[in-house]
């Protein structure tokens, strides 16, 4: 059997060559088309419109303020007169305070010099003339008679509070107070461990006689004195 194909009439022999010139023509068309442009018969299109303006916020406009000019100074009195001061002022003369001839000098003897009687807190260690405490009169050694009946006072009206020794408190109570310079006693005041052994020194410093009040230079004085009263358990 024979072919009824003619070999002469083959289609693919030449097909890569047509490939290629239609690829061409395609892509020749495609840039043609994207290359293509239009323009309006009007010119008179603004070209400076296109420029863009790099600054988002307006810049705002300022305006120059004029300073309003000083206002010019008062004008000068063209007259100026003269007020005369009628009223006439008092000299005032400082007179010398030194001394002539004529003047007659006052001798130191002459002038009275008035004693001043001064409130004088006299220690006891240093009085001239202690006090001196009721019976010790007639003794020669008054400050040590004085000191012997502060200590037999203290032992003949003193007292143990009750609460203090329930709570076993003790110790020693300092005591000072003033000879005032009538002979009683003031300005009482304590210092120890306990406010009920404070009350009881001040119960026996209270219970102390009068006396005759301490002398420094022949005058009465106030006189301070202190002395320590011991509270022990036994």
């Amino acid at each position: 059997m024979e072919p009824k194909k003619n070999p002469k009439a083959d289609l693919t022999r030449n097909s890569s060559l047509y490939f290629a010139i239609g690829l061409f023509a395609v892509m020749a068309i495609t840039y043609g088309a994207l290359e293509w442009k239009t323009f309006e018969d009007n010119n008179e299109y603004d070209i400076s419109m296109n420029v863009e303006d790099d600054l988002d916020e307006e810049v705002p406009m300022t305006e120059q303020l004029k300073t309003p000019p000083p206002p010019p100074p008062p004008a000068a009195p063209e007259i100026i007169e003269v007020v005369e001061d009628e009223e006439e002022v008092e000299e005032t003369v400082i007179e010398s305070t030194e001394s002539n001839e004529e003047e007659e000098v006052m001798e130191v003897e002459d002038v009275e010099v008035e004693e001043i009687d001064e409130d004088l807190d006299v220690p006891f260690a240093v009085i001239e003339n202690v006090p001196v405490f009721p019976g010790c009169e007639n003794e020669s050694n008054k400050r040590a008679c004085f000191n012997k009946m502060m200590q037999k006072h203290i032992s003949k009206n003193f007292r143990y509070p009750e609460i203090a020794q329930e709570m076993g408190v003790q110790g020693r109570v300092s005591v000072m107070f003033t000879i005032q310079k009538d002979g009683s006693i003031g300005n009482v005041r304590m210092r120890g461990p306990d406010k009920n052994l404070e009350k009881e020194a001040a119960r026996i410093i209270g219970k102390l006689p009068r006396m005759t009040p301490g002398k420094q230079r022949g005058r009465a004085v106030r006189v301070p004195f202190s002395i320590p009263i011991t509270f022990k358990l036994q």
